[in-house]
């Protein structure tokens, strides 16, 4: 086969990625800590089981609707620029969530968390895929750029943890605060300026119009896992959907798009999106529902907890950088999907793990992040160098939205499939009050928190019922990773091995 030709990247691009690992470190950090924040947090705000799950989806709600407006405006204004407004205002609502007194406000500092992480990932994939042109270097970069959000996951826990035992639950938020720093101070040492010459003016009817089709659908999803399909999830679904035409028409028109929808007549741009869809909503549902177990059921500390949360992680880490190693050789679309049927392996562990199998609760998420290393980097790789330099920008929000969409809508179903499976299964005894019955049925953690109040024989009932709805949460899960095995190998398997001329006639549908 032909190697491409292209100029190699030197020591100021590989430092460079360096520092741009820092803020997909703290992104890793930032989903993993919060992960193991959530009961202590949950302790000292009182949320209700509807603003819980605020918590969690609303930074990937708003990360996930801003994401193609920030990925084309870094393209416009310039992604380094754009990196370094990110990364200021991310510094400054992450204080903001550390010190908020109630669970309204966490709810909007979590929002102006997404907003703000929206200019992060395509800032950073964007230059990766400028500094890095050689395919080979650049598979490689991603799966870098990959490994250290594994990283921020695997040391998340660990840190954030040791600062929830130390200090207090909004202790782990402030771990932006010297991340942004060291960023601020060499992106202009060491990173270029880039910026599409041909860019026009950003289209502010585009932004609104893709707001509207993103938010609408997402909150459709969860109304209807919460409280059911009813008129109000239709409106919702409806809205979106017309938003998303209007949408896809204004772009077809404009001559400098919000969104080059051309990119989807790429057959691998297309599929690997999919991929990393379904994969993500299966990590980020079940990654909700596992922390929970290791604490609430089996009683371990965020500290322990996190030690815990460390093996699947590192196999993450080991996944993202081993998989564009052997896409040298073995076509990405085979990688991608092996590792997917490998980590089913996993769910199928924690489709049938009961209280006190913490080792096998453990291992199953480490096979489930196996298989989320690998479509991480590879998938990526497919996006990002799907388009033309000029387009990175827009390929690479592309890529973030649909994975940051994909962890909120697995929050957002498994976590609201295991709490109605939880409300179905557990019953409060007759003789105690309304007040302390409605805490029982609620949610585990408000079973906890009533636990010296109710025999013990009620709460490992609550315990057993929320260990039900794990189970359940995972053979779905499982399932929906099954789909995205066959997708790999069905709409994948033209691209050749990384370095390889690929047959672009093979790439448009």
């Amino acid at each position: 086969m032909t190697e491409i030709a292209t100029q190699r990247a030197g020591a100021r691009e590989w430092t460079g990625l360096g520092l741009l690992a820092l803020p997909t470190v703290l992104l890793g950090l930032d989903v993993t800590a919060l992960y193991l924040v959530l009961p202590s947090m949950s302790a000292a705000l009182d949320p209700s089981a509807t603003q819980t799950l605020w918590i969690m989806d609303a930074y990937g709600f708003l990360i996930a609707g801003f994401l193609i407006t920030m990925g084309t405006l870094g393209d416009r204004i310039g992604r380094r620029r754009l990196l370094l407004i990110g990364m200021t205002a991310f510094a400054a609502a992450s204080v903001f969530a550390a010190f908020v007194p109630s669970a309204e406000l966490l709810i909007a500092a979590r929002a102006l968390l997404g907003i703000a992480g929206a200019t992060l990932m395509p800032s950073t994939l964007s230059l990766i895929s400028n500094m890095f042109e050689d395919v080979r270097q650049r598979a490689v970069a991603i799966g870098v750029w990959a490994t250290m959000f594994a990283l921020g996951m695997a040391a998340g826990p660990v840190i954030g943890g040791a600062l929830v035992d130390a200090f207090w639950w909004g202790a782990a938020f402030l771990l932006a605060v010297p991340i942004a720093i060291v960023v601020l101070v060499g992106a202009r040492v060491v990173l270029p300026e880039y910026a599409d010459p041909q860019a026009g003016q950003l289209d502010l009817v585009s932004v609104a119009l893709s707001l509207a089709a993103i938010l609408p659908g997402i909150y459709a999803i969860k109304h209807a896992a919460a409280d059911g399909v009813d008129a109000s999830t239709a409106v919702l679904v409806v809205v979106g959907a017309v938003a998303g035409v209007v949408f896809v028409r204004r772009q077809r028109r404009l001559a400098s798009p919000l969104l080059d929808v051309t990119l989807f007549t790429n057959r691998a741009f297309s599929a690997a999106l999919a991929v990393l869809l379904i994969g993500l909503i299966g990590v980020g549902g079940t990654m909700y529902l596992v922390t929970q177990y290791l604490q609430l059921v089996e009683g371990l500390t965020p500290f322990a907890a996190g030690l815990w949360m460390g093996p699947p992680a590192l196999a993450m880490f080991a996944a993202a950088i081993g998989a564009p190693v052997v896409a040298r050789r073995v076509r990405p679309g085979v990688v991608m999907s092996a590792t997917l049927g490998v980590s089913v392996i996993g769910y199928a562990l924690l489709a049938t793990a009961g209280i006190g199998d913490t080792v096998a609760v453990v291992v199953g998420f480490a096979f489930v992040y196996l298989g989320l290393g690998a479509i991480a980097a590879l998938g990526t790789d497919m996006v990002v160098g799907a388009a033309p330099a000029a387009k990175s920008g827009s390929a690479a929000a592309m890529s973030e939205t649909v994975q940051e969409l994909g962890i909120a809508v697995g929050v957002a179903l498994l976590g609201s499939l295991s709490t109605a499976l939880y409300t179905a299964h557990m019953s409060a005894p007759a003789d105690i009050s309304p007040e302390l019955a409605e805490r029982l049925t609620g949610s585990l953690s408000g079973a906890l928190s009533v636990a010296d109040e109710v025999p013990a024989e009620v709460v490992r009932a609550a315990q057993e019922a929320f260990t039900t709805g794990v189970n359940i949460a995972s053979a779905v899960a499982a399932g929906a990773i099954v789909v995205a095995t066959v997708l790999g190998l069905v709409a994948l398997r033209h691209v050749r091995p990384l370095g390889e001329e690929q047959d672009v006639d093979a790439d448009r549908r």
